[in-house]
């Protein structure tokens, strides 16, 4: 086996295994393998972490001879004996079935290292245990049958922040940056069969507020990083795509009443992991493992970086029961979907019934209802003022819930028509949470609903940079774009947006509204019927395709989109001002008045387009309209 990594040295659980030795020490006892065991054992803990199939494993032992795949089921067989696996266990090695193996202890690389002016070296070891850093957090054996290590997310998280103070601290010819990004993946299962996406996704999103409150360090948001839940996903080459320059990765498997985590620290550059470490707990224990997180995380980011805030402190809850509910409200309502929604809702509720005191709770069920009169038609009246109660509950907990703010700036416009408020609202946001996107993405589409374009792409331009390959932002962005009429670079944003998902609706949406601008019917039909396809029936895909139709000289084509929204009405849902837009196409002003004025007793949320959006430019000397645009008090 030629392996260039033969000279370094690994050391997981309590072993340690030297390549320039062909030694494997188990607690400083020398364990005695066969050659080719060795070089099994070698090249899958080089490669931890990665999915190592088994054609590539039999080139690598056996480079020089042909050999049954039985062989390669032997040496596996053996390491795992010798490694102390039980049968079912999966502590270093698993088996992914028919395709290979994956190492997937956490690693500690100990590299050589040459001391100036000398010839000699030594090996640089990076920490790899809790009890390294936090002498009074001991590891304790459990009862027999049950896993091993106490406060398992407390001690990753100091781990984290020590392991980014160590990293900060390196030599380094490059000059010192005063901001840096990481990006927290969302955490795998160790076997794929026993997936729990909404705690594995939860546990980033977690990490991800909790190191976010430091101006000195940006940390991509779920929104970008949620999309890299694969088993078998290359860390590197995702903060490569993320733009940062570390990476947490991690595993989390409940059993049970317990749970297991495994995360390291990757360093995107040269791809090696600067620490790891392997944490077991109970999961009743969850909520305060968690609050030591945040407690040891930020006191090491400030030591390093000078500042934060505790904007979180508050937010928090100390029912596990009510966290697990909280995780799944997020995961559902995160994908925008009104069923979804619902479900998110419901969750976010149970959390509340569970923590009546639950200030995140509170901010993502108000989230949650902001979010369903514009992609589901529900009236702003039915859920708007739930929304408003909800964020102004998480405020009256916690009032340096920058979610909460947010949600009260998206009311404050839409439903309210309160500008300078909800403007307000959005800037506090930002003061509380200069890593919070979603603050920035609100205040861009405030301002350009108020024809204040340069701002308006000045803060989507933030939002994208520091959540990149989020959906809605790109989509979004192509929306500022085509209202301050650069429909080439709106065009741009949407197709990077298509290449992190080509089926996502509102991307569709958006493009469909710059080829109606571009006089482009063809094109725009074809895109309104892609977002009504991938949307399930959003009735702006089916305006779109209606006033598309209706403006490329195909009338009846769209009297039937007409006539579906208006059908809509009999399921509850607001139409109005769609309607309105496309009676306007055809060329009937009195009835588009009508449905718009309709829309504003309504409180349709789409009407803060109404200054902006140039359909609209053959009524705008029409008294009608403009006491219309009154009523929605424009600046």
């Amino acid at each position: 086996m030629d392996n260039g990594n033969e000279k370094q040295v690994f050391e997981f659980g309590e072993f340690r295994v030297d390549g320039s030795t062909r030694t494997l020490l188990n607690r400083g006892q020398n364990v005695t393998l066969t050659s080719k065991v060795f070089d099994t054992l070698l090249f899958l803990v080089t490669n931890h972490g990665r999915l190592v199939d088994k054609d590539e494993l039999m080139r690598e032992i056996w480079f020089d001879t042909i050999v049954e795949e039985n062989n390669l089921n032997k040496n596996i067989s053996k390491l795992r004996q010798v490694l102390g696996e039980k049968p079912g266990e999966h502590r270093f090695i698993a088996t992914v079935p028919g395709k290979g193996y994956k190492f997937v202890a956490p690693v500690t690389e100990l590299r050589p290292q040459l001391s100036a002016g000398a010839t000699g070296s030594k090996d640089i070891a990076t920490p790899s245990a809790p009890h390294a850093l936090d002498p009074d957090a001991p590891i304790q054996k459990r009862a027999a049958g049950r896993w091993v290590f106490p406060l398992v997310i407390a001690s990753a998280a100091l781990l984290v922040g020590f392991g980014l103070y160590y990293v900060r601290s390196r030599p380094s010819s490059a000059p010192a940056q005063t901001v840096s990004t990481l990006a927290v993946l969302p955490f795998k299962p160790l076997v794929a069969e026993s997936r729990e996406e909404a705690l594995e996704m939860g546990m980033a999103d977690t990490l991800i507020a909790r190191l976010s409150g430091d101006r000195g360090l940006i940390v991509r948001p779920l929104g970008s990083v949620r999309k890299f839940t694969d088993i078998d996903q290359d860390v590197q080459a995702a903060g490569r795509e993320l733009g940062v320059e570390w990476v947490l990765d991690g595993s989390i498997q409940r059993s049970g009443e317990n749970i297991r985590v495994n995360v390291r620290l990757i360093d995107v550059a040269s791809g090696s992991s600067v620490w790891s470490g392997t944490y077991d707990e109970q999961f009743t224990n969850i909520f305060s493992v968690q609050d030591r997180i945040t407690g040891k995380v930020a006191e090491a980011l400030k030591l390093r970086l000078g500042g934060g805030n505790d904007a979180s402190a508050n937010q928090n809850t100390r029912n596990p029961e009510a966290y697990r509910l909280y995780l799944q409200g997020r995961y559902y309502s995160r994908k925008i979907t009104p069923p979804d929604v619902r479900r998110g809702i419901e969750f976010f509720q149970r959390a509340i019934d569970a923590d009546p005191a639950y200030a995140l709770a509170y901010a993502g069920m108000a989230d949650a209802y902001r979010s369903l009169p514009i992609n589901g038609d529900v009236p702003s009246a039915d859920v708007m003022p739930l929304a408003k109660a909800a964020a102004q509950k998480a405020l009256e907990i916690d009032p340096q819930n920058a979610d909460a703010h947010t949600v009260l700036g998206w009311v404050g416009f839409w439903y309210d028509h309160d500008w300078k408020g909800a403007e307000g609202e959005f800037k506090r946001a930002i003061e509380l949470n200069r890593n919070n996107s979603d603050a920035y993405l609100g205040h861009s589409v405030l301002l350009t609903c108020l024809g204040r374009h340069k701002d308006a792409i000045e803060q989507m331009a933030k939002a994208r940079e520091l959540d990149p390959l989020s959906l809605i932002t790109g989509a979004l962005q192509g929306q500022t774009f085509l209202f301050a009429g650069q429909y080439e670079r709106a065009i741009e944003s949407l197709n990077k947006t298509f290449e992190i998902d080509p089926n996502f609706w509102v991307g569709h949406i958006q493009l469909a509204r710059v080829f109606i601008q571009q006089n482009d019917f063809e094109r725009a039909i074809a895109e309104a019927e892609k977002a009504k396809q991938f949307s399930g029936g959003n009735s702006e895909a089916i305006l779109l395709a209606g006033y598309a139709h209706a403006k490329a000289g195909r009338p009846e084509k769209a009297r039937q989109a007409l006539a579906l929204l208006i059908a809509m009405r009999t399921q509850g849902r607001i139409t109005n001002y769609n309607a309105a837009m496309v009676y306007n196409a055809l060329g009937r002003p009195d009835e588009a008045l009508a449905e718009l004025q309709q829309a504003v007793d309504n409180r349709d949320v789409r009407l803060i387009l109404l200054r902006v959006d140039p359909k609209w430019d053959n009524l705008r000397n029409d008294q009608r309209f403009i006491l219309i645009q009154e009523r929605l008090n424009f600046e």
